[in-house]
Order: structure tokens, then sequence, then C-alpha cells
């Protein structure tokens, strides 16, 4: 009897906490459209909501995703975001969505999306995507999982883990993501690396990749000039 108590108490923690560790809270409403007045008194997952009486259609619709955006990075890559800031209703639903435009052999260099999965369908060109697994044990070695793309192809990245993208051919190429949170967060890692403020300490950095500092030095000092 005690260890089908036992048995049944973990069950039942394991169903609790899978719920809890999702990547959004699941809403308890049939939505939350996001606010900026900060005169109203109900705050969900981060944004105030929209009294639902003063609700349209327009708080679930957004546009724009048929044009690339514009390039604000040293890689070249453009993105165009239907989150809970483009997209207000979005706002507790779990999801969003992203327009990726790459130049010929741009980057969508290797970082992380903490809060979410992200599944990439190609529409245009050639992609070579991965992402590198973490490590659960003192010698085990983090696996790179890739794969070249071509239009249709989809590839899933798990949540938190580095991944990246690279248009491998001579054109453009153009993909979709869907994410399964309403603000997945990027974390892209040279730029935190190298390009905090304030800085992390070049002693730290040159151990930690095993050069000398005047290397780790130059290219915080890239960052700085290019403001990235």
């Amino acid at each position: 009897m005690v260890l089908k108590s036992f048995v049944l108490t973990i069950a039942i923690m394991a169903l609790v906490t899978s719920k809890s560790y999702a990547s959004d809270s699941i809403p308890l409403k049939d939505f939350c459209v996001a606010i900026n007045d900060t005169n109203s008194h109900v705050f969900v997952n981060g944004r105030f909501c929209k009294n639902p009486e003063h609700v349209t259609a327009d708080d679930f619709f957004t546009s724009g995703l048929n044009m690339p955006g514009n390039a604000l990075n040293q890689f070249g890559v453009t993105v165009v975001a239907a989150n809970a800031y483009t997209l207000p209703g979005i706002n507790t639903l779990g999801i969003s969505l992203a327009r990726i435009d790459y130049p010929p052999y741009g980057l969508n260099a290797p970082h992380t999306n903490p809060r979410e999965s992200e599944i990439l369908v190609i529409l245009e060109g050639m992609l070579y995507v991965g992402f590198v697994t973490s490590t659960s044990a003192p010698n085990v070695k983090n696996r790179l999982f890739s794969k070249i793309l071509h239009p249709g192809d989809v590839f899933v990245f798990p949540m938190g883990l580095i991944h990246f993208q690279l248009n491998a051919g001579k054109t453009k190429a153009i993909a979709f993501a869907a994410f399964s949170s309403q603000l997945p967060g990027l974390n892209i890692i040279p730029n935190a690396l190298f390009g905090s403020h304030p800085s992390i300490n070049d002693d730290i950095l040159a151990k930690a990749f095993q050069v000398d500092k005047k290397v780790v030095d130059y290219i915080q000092s890239e960052f700085e000039r290019d403001n990235f």
C-alpha cells in the first residue's frame, strides 16, 4: 500500500512539474490582448491586458511578413516578428512567428532562445542549420545535429539549445520560424560574450577560450566599434 501511494505521488508530481515547466503558462482566459496602459489592473505573463469589451479583430492581426526586415546586425540577416509586442492578441497564447531573410552566405549566428522550442521551414534558397546538445555528465561531449535544408524542408531546434542557420548558397534564402513562446528571447553567443555591457573581464574569456588576452581584447574592440 505504501509503495502504491509513493508511485502515485511521483506520478502526480511528474504531471504537475511538466505543466509548470512549459515554455509559457497556460492562459486562464480565451485571450489577454496586450496593452501598454499602466493604469490597467490586470497583468498577465509580462503584459497588461486590454479590457475585453474594447478588443477588436485588429488586435489579432498584423502584416508585413511578406517583406524582409531591416538588417540591424553584422551578419546581414533580417527578422520580421509576430510576437506579443507586434501582435497583441498573441499575449498568453504561447506562440509566435518570424520571417527570416538571409543574404548570400548570411549567418544567423549561434544563439539561444531561452523560452521556446523552434520549428523552421525554408521557402527559398538553401540553409545549413544545426544545434548543439547540452552535456549531462562530466565526460559527455556536446553533440552537433546539422542538416542542409532546401525549400519545403523543416527542422526543429529544441528549447534553450545553441543553434544557427547559414545561407549555404549564392542567392538569398527565406525561412519562417514558429516558436512555442509569445516572446522567445534571443541570446546571440558572440554578442553576449564579447559585446556585453559592462564587458566580461578579458582574463575570464582568455582562459575560457584558451587564447591570449590580446585576442580577446581585439574581438571586444570590434564589438564596441560596431556597437552591436
